[in-house]
């Protein structure tokens, strides 16, 4: 579900809502994440909380997306290996990614149609399909 803007209370209390102990760092963290609704990467959250004076370590930063994660809060969008972005957007949807700037942008699900699938392998089942559409500037 597309989450709102929410202020720093309202990010602790999703947080305890989904049975994580909102820790100050973890509230700037999510508050970091869910005050503006964009796709953001580990660094540039880690630059937002820390903005002001040093809170949180890069660790504190990639353990506590890995909890928002696995509550299933965000997820994750792998451009390239060395290009990972955190989406508050958990709707299915897809993104155009410019190459130039490295922005990325929503992509609405339906915008996009797909008629057919392979056969997962066996023992496996889908479970769910995102495509990323890199663009470049004119």
């Amino acid at each position: 579900m597309r989450k709102p803007h929410l202020e720093r209370e309202e990010s602790a209390a999703l947080l305890r809502s989904r049975g994580i102990v909102p820790t100050p760092q973890r509230t700037e963290i999510a508050y970091a994440i869910f005050s503006q609704q964009g796709h953001l990467s580990a660094d540039r959250i880690l630059s937002r909380i820390n903005a002001d004076s040093p809170a949180s370590s890069k660790a504190t930063v990639y353990n506590t997306l890995k909890v928002l994660l696995r509550a299933g809060l965000i997820r994750e969008v792998i451009v390239d290996p060395t290009r990972i972005f955190y989406d508050p957007n958990v709707e299915p949807h897809h993104h155009f990614y410019v190459v130039d700037t490295g922005e990325l942008m929503d992509i609405d699900a339906n915008a996009i149609r797909i008629d057919r699938f392979p056969e997962p392998p066996g023992g496996t089942v889908q479970e769910g399909v995102e495509i990323v559409v890199r663009v470049r500037n004119a």
